[in-house]
């Protein structure tokens, strides 16, 4: 029979953010949001500015993705970011940092400034 779970690693220059066996992973693509499933072929993805969703067991993990590369292989997403947030580590004070970032940032750097902020305030507010 086939697996009905997949391996969710998320890893970031600093630490490994997220290890979780999934039903399923959502994952914060260039061009739009990209599903995954167990026993999806493999795939290599470049990543946006967004929010992955996690999805075991009725329950959903939410993490805060700064783009980077996905890799599905043998049962297994793995995502390299420079920078990922669980939901729970996007504190009023990163939040704060965030906004202060879009003020501060150079009018060609705005929008990816902007889309930070936004990302992060989606996984505050469910």
């Amino acid at each position: 029979m086939a697996a009905k779970t997949i391996e969710c690693v998320v890893i970031t220059p600093e630490r490994e953010v997220l290890s979780a066996a999934a039903e399923s992973v959502t994952l914060p693509a260039h061009d739009g949001e990209l599903g995954v499933l167990a026993m999806r072929a493999p795939l290599m993805c470049e990543l946006g500015i967004g929010q992955m969703r996690v999805r075991h067991d009725g329950a959903v993990s939410r993490v805060f993705i700064d783009g980077g590369f996905a890799q599905v292989l043998d049962n297994r997403v793995t995502v390299l970011t420079g920078r990922a947030l669980k939901a729970d580590e996007v504190t009023p004070e990163v939040l704060s940092e965030a906004r202060t970032a879009v003020e501060d940032a150079p009018p060609a750097s705005r929008g990816r400034a902007s889309r930070r902020l936004h990302a992060m305030s989606s996984l505050t507010s469910g």
